[in-house]
């Protein structure tokens, strides 16, 4: 791994750990109250599970960016694939606030639903500039889409 490589992915894993931290910070707002009222599907895991697998996403999400990242930003698919990076990063930390610091199911829904077509683009754009960058974002496409599940069993529950 090269210093270059590794400073980029460094960077990147903070800055997705930054947007996990920024969500953390609106889930706690609802979890203590809120949360543990309402209905939930039979699938819902244990709610201690989520803090340790959205810090492996992030830190996986981190090392795909930088490793396209260092492929160059002046190029016009890097460009492409961290504007695509940086957009779905927005709507994963938009999420936590809509569903639990807001209160809204519903309009969470319709978040992760835009975040899950925005991380299966992503990962089109990925696929462009790195195969390896494109596996590492394959188990937060499917986590993401467990978590769109959920989120509309929830709803559909309330």
């Amino acid at each position: 791994m090269t210093r270059k490589l590794l400073f980029q992915s460094s960077a990147a894993i903070g800055i997705c750990l930054f947007f996990g931290f920024l969500g953390a910070i609106a889930t706690q707002t609802g979890i203590d109250g809120w949360y543990p009222q309402l209905n939930k599907p039979w699938f819902h895991p244990p709610t201690w599970i989520f803090g340790p697998v959205w810090i492996g996403m992030y830190i996986l999400m981190g090392v795909a960016a930088g490793i396209v990242w260092n492929k160059g930003f002046y190029h016009k698919w890097v460009k492409t694939a961290l504007y695509h990076f940086g957009f779905q990063l927005l709507l994963n930390g938009s999420w936590s606030l809509l569903f639990f610091g807001m209160q809204q199911p519903l309009l969470a829904l319709l978040n992760i639903i835009a975040l899950f077509i925005l991380v299966l683009l992503t990962i089109k754009w990925f696929k462009v500039v790195s195969l390896t960058a494109t596996y590492l974002l394959i188990p937060y496409a499917v986590w993401v889409l467990f978590a769109l599940v959920l989120n509309f069993e929830i709803w559909r529950l309330n």
